[in-house]
């Protein structure tokens, strides 16, 4: 009767017609099932699982103390099918056991299904983000994969784990199959580095397929963005990342002669290109680029470029002047003088500047470029007198453009004018003993010039004055200046 109890089903108290032990017996397994099922992956707790044992253990003690008493009130069919019926009986407990393990390997396999679900949703999560805002989320679903495909081979998420890291590695390396050079640098390097942190056996041979991709797109990134002092990243950035990781590849290799095409490309735009200042400003990028390289061969060609600066910045100077942008012209002349004092062209950029200033004041001194060589022939004096208090800058331009200073003349003064008048008084100056005024002397080619005069003082109200001049020939000229203030 103890091993028909064992059962589960109280068997032994129906048998002995103790229909109290059979319904509790009832009620306890009924019970243990409903905390038993569904199976799970942790098993039953064990304060259940020991409870009904106990449970159990009591009940087929107790079968048996009962049914020793009542053994010889049984009729001897029931004595001799008691024994059989309760070793078959036994088969019940054995085989829900096996039945419930089977159903708790079932729900283990399906929590890791669910884990690997888990990590293909974070993956599809991150298509399409900037991969800064993307890397946190692969990290997370490959530390997944990471698990079942070390930890948990056997079971059918571990044996799915291979493919979901080819798509893992297709989906991270996108860009490059979207030709996004400059975007795909970032993942194809993370992908590079998976063995770091990653076992390698799982990763197999995925990391090594991602050199040529990663070499062509420094290759690409640098290359598009020679030059480009906005590209992001420089391109020494991305042309010396690919010098240092893939020194001997083929991409490197093609660094050179791509530097030399992007050269040439913006040289020959300063030949009548429409932008010559935009052109230099790339040049001088591109410069700066070179300058920093770790290839030997592409530093070779800063030479070149530093070349290709000087005739930029001096193309970008008369662009300006013949645009009409005076005050820009004259400062890139200027500095262009500066920078390259031996230059055969200096002479001439301090001429376009000198005369860039005067147009400032008259446009007319601005119609055309001053020649870049002087002219030949006889040239005519003019001797230029100051009846000023104030130091006197004096610039021409004209067949000659240049520039001469002037020193103050101690007992002058400036000429009164009221603006109230109906007509102007004309002035009268350098009508006193020429020894009194200080004096240059300039030697004009014939033609037609302009001046500005600009006084050195601020403490009144003073004119900047500019004028024209026609120089002919056999004849010597006089200039006088002198400064105006409000009355």
């Amino acid at each position: 009767m103890g091993l028909l109890n064992l059962s589960c089903l109280g068997l032994g108290y129906l048998l002995l017609r103790h229909w109290v032990g059979a319904v509790l017996c009832w009620i306890a397994t009924a019970a243990f099932l409903v905390v038993a099922l569904p199976a799970d992956v942790d098993g039953v707790p064990a304060g259940p699982l020991v409870g009904y044992g106990f449970f159990l253990l009591l009940a087929a003690a107790d079968g048996a103390r009962r049914g020793l008493r009542a053994d010889l009130r049984l009729k001897d069919a029931h004595r001799r099918l008691a024994l059989p019926l309760a070793l078959v009986l036994l088969a019940v407990p054995a085989g829900g056991s096996l039945a419930y393990g089977s159903a708790r390997e079932e729900a283990r396999e399906q929590a890791l299904l669910d884990r690997l679900d888990g990590a293909d949703r974070l993956v599809a999560s991150a298509e399409g983000l900037p991969f800064d805002k993307a890397q946190p989320i692969y990290r997370k679903a490959l530390a997944t994969y990471r698990e079942l495909g070390t930890e948990h081979t056997g079971s059918r998420a571990g044996k799915l784990v291979p493919d979901r890291l080819d798509a893992y590695y297709e989906q991270v390396s996108a860009p490059y199959g979207r030709k996004a050079y400059c975007d795909a640098v970032a993942p194809l390097t993370y992908l590079r580095e998976l063995p770091r942190t990653v076992d390698a056996d799982l990763l197999g041979t995925r990391p090594d397929k991602t050199d040529e991709p990663l070499a062509h797109s420094l290759y690409e990134c640098g290359v598009a963005a020679l030059g480009l002092g906005t590209a992001q990243p420089a391109a020494e950035k991305s042309l010396n990342a690919l010098y240092d990781t893939f020194p001997e590849s083929a991409h490197a290799g093609k660094v050179e002669p791509a530097v030399r095409a992007a050269l040439g490309t913006r040289t020959a735009a300063l030949k009548g290109g429409a932008a010559p200042c935009d052109t230099v400003g790339e040049l001088r990028v591109l410069r700066a680029s070179l300058g920093v390289l770790r290839d030997s061969a592409a530093r070779g060609v800063a030479k070149d470029a530093a070349e290709a600066v000087q005739k930029g910045d001096f193309a970008c100077g008369t662009a300006q002047f013949r645009n009409k942008d005076f005050a820009d012209a004259g400062e890139t002349m200027t500095q262009y003088a500066a920078d390259y004092p031996r230059s055969r062209q200096a002479a001439h950029a301090r001429s376009i500047a000198i005369a860039a200033e005067i147009a400032e004041e008259e446009p007319a001194a601005g119609r055309k470029l001053p020649p870049a060589e002087e002219p030949d022939g006889s040239r005519m004096v003019m001797v230029v007198s100051n009846d000023g208090p104030d130091p006197v800058e004096l610039l021409y331009t004209g067949p000659i453009s240049g520039r001469a200073d002037l020193k103050a003349c101690a007992d002058c003064t400036t000429y009164k004018e009221s603006p109230f008048l109906g007509s102007k008084k004309k002035i009268k100056a350098c009508k006193g003993p020429s020894s009194k005024y200080p004096k240059t002397t300039l030697l004009l080619p014939a033609g037609n010039y302009h001046f500005l005069q600009k006084t050195s003082s601020t403490s009144v109200l003073r004119d900047t004055k500019s004028s024209k001049q026609k120089i002919e020939p056999g004849y010597s000229y006089t200039f006088c200046l002198y400064t105006t203030s409000l009355f």
